[in-house]
């Protein structure tokens, strides 16, 4: 009889391994990673969120290859006007991983590593809608690069900005890319010689960032910029934006001629001209949001 009854609890042991859990009960738990962006979009507006503050939101190869994939899903959707850029805890980004860049990792990687960064903050600039950093801490390395890579960056009174690559034997040179176009050369060549960091206004009086506000602003003021960019054309915008980055490349004469040229493209622009009838018959303009023409 013992013997029966210990062999039926066994069996019964032996199935609770097996079978799914009932009434809420787990036998084992496997949590799933944290993924290292989130994206959220509303209303026009989408928030790709750095997620991986245990890790100083590091710009390792998969951070650069989700940020990339949040960047392009849907962008050709009439429904993304804007997208803003921030991340989770007191670090914005620390950089690239200092242990992808090891020689065990090999040339090949590194290579991959820097042409995928360079993607990314091309593509930030290129695509046809504005991005807005929302900065609150710091972002060194390639997080300052990041920062300097979009289009607008709103950021907190405690936010510091710093190149610091030369103090561990790898001088910052493609955050120099982005930086040495955002701030005047003797600035960038003092962050990138001396890896200090600046503070939040002095990367404002620098022209690295657009706004300061206090912390508990952050948010709102970002928000009442991308609201305000949801309001225009998208088409108009998009053709704005390529057109500033064509030009700031130029000669004076030369971006003249670019920008003169896109006006007139603008105003075949079936927006462009809705535009300028809502402004003479004095009313909101009523957006199509389609690149289509009013004329050739």
């Amino acid at each position: 009889m013992a013997r029966t009854l210990l062999c039926r609890f066994v069996s019964l042991f032996q199935l609770s391994r097996t079978q799914k859990p009932v009434l809420g009960i787990r036998f084992y738990s496997q949590t799933e990673p944290e993924p290292l962006t989130v994206r959220q979009q509303n209303n026009g507006i989408r928030r790709i969120i750095l997620n991986n503050p245990k890790k100083r939101n590091a710009l390792s190869l998969s951070m650069l290859e989700s940020l990339r994939e949040n960047i392009l899903t849907d962008m050709d959707s009439e429904d993304l006007r804007v997208i803003v850029l921030s991340a989770k805890g007191p670090v914005f980004s620390s950089g690239h991983d200092l242990k992808e860049l090891t020689s065990a990792q090999g040339r090949e990687h590194h290579t991959k590593v820097f042409h995928t960064c360079a993607e990314v903050m091309t593509l930030i600039q290129d695509i046809p809608v504005p991005v807005i950093a929302m900065v609150n801490g710091v972002a060194t390395a390639a997080g300052c690069q990041l920062v300097a890579s979009c289009d607008i960056a709103v950021v907190t009174e405690k936010s510091t900005f710093a190149t610091p690559g030369v103090n561990v034997g790898l001088f910052c040179s493609t955050p120099a890319v982005a930086i040495g176009r955002a701030v005047p050369r003797k600035v960038a060549m003092e962050m990138l010689f001396t890896g200090a960091p600046i503070s939040a206004q002095d990367a404002l009086l620098h022209g690295l960032v657009s706004k300061v506000v206090p912390e508990d602003q952050l948010e709102e003021e970002t928000m009442a910029i991308a609201q305000r960019v949801c309001q225009s054309s998208r088409p108009v915008v998009a053709l704005g934006k390529a057109t500033f980055q064509r030009q700031m490349a130029q000669g004076r004469d030369a971006a003249y001629a670019t920008a003169s040229k896109v006006m007139v493209d603008n105003l075949a622009l079936r927006d462009g001209q809705e535009g300028i009838r809502a402004f003479i018959e004095k009313r909101k303009p009523v957006w199509s949001n389609k690149a289509e023409k009013a004329h050739d």
